[in-house]
């Protein structure tokens, strides 16, 4: 699988209490959720939950300025909460909570609308993007219009766990060009639409991670029903198997993991030796590069940095070269004979190929060093293909082969460990297998039960492409994690998601071998859960990127589910939804939800086919007649089955009047 963006603080979290929140019983101490603070949005018009941590036995008052109070007292296992009414959207308001002599004071509250996104990197993608291949349309000028004091923004920090914890880390953020443009985009369009519609305060609550599966962010309960689902969970490492990796790890000198390009540049791991041409490799071990480097480290399972070596005989100096690497993931510093020739560094640089010019001041008639350091931060790290030396008198040297390695700090915890190979014993470090976003229910745990039970309107969701290849499972995982969310709130909310984007999944572009569309599909039916709707994203995909840059759209097109749905705005809600079909002779007649003011073909009236009980499928004429698809084909006779856009690369043609395309769909019943 493609892999996705994930360089923000990271943190790993294995077996900790559950609760998270200290409680010291000598003092009247009274610990919150960050979501109860500042610049915070509460959900109008509900009985808004508060909870928190204090000494057992204490009275909590809870007092607003809009004019309600309420108490409570703490459990015995130091817990409390209670339920209180907001009135009508406004603000802004001041909050103070008091247990025993200890007091806390909320500024800037406002009331008003509340929604939870998440999924993984389509929704985790920000306004700024991630250049320079990923970037979001008109980014500069989004970021600069984007001043709204009444759209606040929290961003949930990553962290992973084997167990649901409490508490996050994370602020609110009062919507402005400094805080918007490390904010999800989908997220932040879609509040934007809500406010120019509603025009009352909306806060959006944001905990995604990019390249993620929805199993991880479903809880175990749910995950059990799932019996390989559950098997793969079960497979992770106990609590004392994960404590002894921990005191290995605990002997090297450590440095935090950076969380911007700045820190990345700045990180120093001792190691500028390496880079020199007499550097002594010769006890180094060896592996094939290009390729997965993770495949020959520590199991196959490495974060962290690595320096690659290997000597070229060149014999024609007399003119400049240029070394050409595939791309290096996920950052490099590149150097021949001890002089920097290039490198990247920072987030998204993954999937940039490398090209740096060699001046012939620096080689050698003979022997010359490549010293290449690469840093993984996370998922597979790997060097690809091409890897040459080409000179400007056409000469190419192939860099194919055997390259030397040595690893020089491992990333662990969020915190790079700082190995002297020189001295350091392998054989007592117990190597468990490693905890990743990808696990079942490790994102339920860390970034969505520490948010229960926050009151909130509904959620939007854009996830689906780290399932694709596992449609079937997906057609009953996917409803069941969004009735295990609801259950957990206790709350049917409403729940809008974005059907994945036409993509090339398919190196091989093999027509035959395309899956997405089962994926699209899964997600088409679980409109049959209630409380529901889905997005169509045909018409703003990317063959070739899986982060499309129309991000704008995305967030429009979930609040026009909203606005119809929940605040009773005249809107169509979404493009045409396949209803239904009816056999007319040698005739297919399809009938649509959501057909708008009428049905519209952009274009030809294509991408539809036709299938007789042998389900040989081909291309069948379509026409629109009395706002439904007549479909026929003369060489069948007989036709029963009917599919639309049934491509990974699926090119849309069948649109409504306002403008929003159909889902892909197929009818075999």
């Amino acid at each position: 699988m493609i892999k996705k963006i994930f360089l923000s603080s990271i943190h790993v979290l294995f077996f900790l209490p559950i609760l998270a929140l200290q409680v010291d019983n000598e003092i009247d101490s009274l610990g919150l959720s960050p979501l109860f603070s500042d610049h915070m949005v509460l959900q109008q018009k509900s009985d808004v939950t508060f909870w928190g941590t204090s000494k057992p036995s204490n009275e909590i008052v809870i007092s607003s300025t809009w004019g309600k109070e309420v108490k409570t007292t703490v459990d015995k296992k130091g817990d409390w909460s209670v339920s209180l009414k907001t009135p009508i959207a406004g603000g802004p308001y001041k909050i103070e909570i008091e247990s025993g002599n200890h007091k806390k004071i909320i500024n800037d509250v406002w009331i008003g609308e509340v929604w939870l996104a998440s999924g993984q990197s389509n929704m985790e993608m920000t306004l700024l993007g991630w250049p320079p291949n990923d970037i979001i349309n008109n980014a500069e000028e989004e970021i600069a219009k984007s001043a709204n004091p009444n759209i606040r923004m929290f961003n949930v920090e990553k962290q992973i766990s084997l167990i649901p914890l409490n508490t996050i880390k994370g602020s609110w953020k009062i919507s402005s060009p400094e805080e918007t443009k490390h904010f999800s985009a989908s997220g932040y369009f879609f509040a934007k639409e809500l406010y120019k519609r509603l025009q009352i305060p909306i806060g959006i609550i944001h905990s995604s991670w990019g390249g993620t599966p929805a199993e991880s962010w479903t809880s175990k309960k749910t995950i059990d029903i799932f019996d390989d689902l559950k098997k793969i969970k079960q497979s992770f490492s106990t609590s004392s198997e994960y404590q002894s990796e921990l005191k290995w790890f605990s002997q090297f000198e450590q440095l935090e993991m950076p969380i911007s390009d700045e820190h990345w540049a700045n990180l120093n791991f001792n190691d500028n030796e390496i880079a020199k041409a007499n550097y002594n490799d010769s006890e180094w071990k060896e592996m094939y590069l290009p390729g997965i480097y993770d495949n020959n480290v520590n199991g196959g399972e490495f974060d962290g940095a690595i320096w690659f070596r290997k000597s070229v005989y060149i014999d024609d100096v007399t003119s400049d070269y240029v070394l050409t690497i595939g791309a290096v993931d996920d950052m490099d510093e590149t150097y021949v004979n001890g002089h920097k020739v290039g490198g990247l560094i920072g987030i998204g640089y993954w999937n940039k190929k490398r090209e740096f010019k060699i001046p012939k001041s620096i080689l050698n008639k003979g022997e010359n060093t490549i010293a290449i350091r690469a840093i993984d931060a996370e998922g597979k790290g790997e060097i690809l293909e091409p890897m040459t030396l080409n000179s400007k008198n056409k000469i190419e040297i192939a860099l194919s082969g055997s390259w030397k390695y040595k690893i020089v700090a491992e990333l662990h915890n969020k915190k790079f460990h700082l190995y002297d190979f020189d001295q350091l014993d392998f054989s007592s470090r117990i190597v468990t297998k490693k905890l990743n976003p990808g696990v079942p229910t490790v994102l339920y745990n860390g970034m969505i039960n520490p948010l229960v039970p926050y009151t909130i309107k509904g959620a939007i969701w854009y996830q689906g492409e780290s399932n694709v290849g596992r449609a079937a499972q997906y057609k009953n995982l996917f409803p069941a994690m969004i009735k295990d969310w609801r259950e957990k709130w206790n709350d049917d909310f409403p729940f809008y998601y974005v059907q994945i984007a036409p993509y090339q999944y398919n190196i091989n572009k093999d027509v035959f071998s395309d899956k997405s569309q089962e994926l699209r599909e899964a997600q088409r039916h679980t409109l049959n859960l209630k409380n529901t709707g889905m997005v169509v994203t045909l018409d703003i995909g990317n063959f070739n990127n899986i982060h499309p840059s129309n991000k704008q759209d995305v967030g429009s097109r979930l609040a026009r589910l909203a606005l119809y749905n929940d605040y009773d705005i005249d809107i169509i809600p979404s493009g045409p939804i396949f209803q239904r079909l009816k056999v007319d002779g040698e005739k297919l007649i399809l009938t649509f939800y959501n057909p708008g003011s009428k049905l519209l073909a952009k274009g030809d009236l294509s991408g539809f086919e036709i299938a007789g009980l042998d389900k040989k499928y081909v291309f069948a004429n379509a026409k629109i007649i009395d706002n439904n698809v007549e479909l026929y084909n003369d060489s069948i006779k007989n036709p029963v089955y009917a599919r639309y856009g049934w491509r990974d690369k699926a090119v849309p043609s069948l649109f409504n009047l306002e403008g929003l395309p159909a889902s892909s769909f197929k009818h075999e019943e």
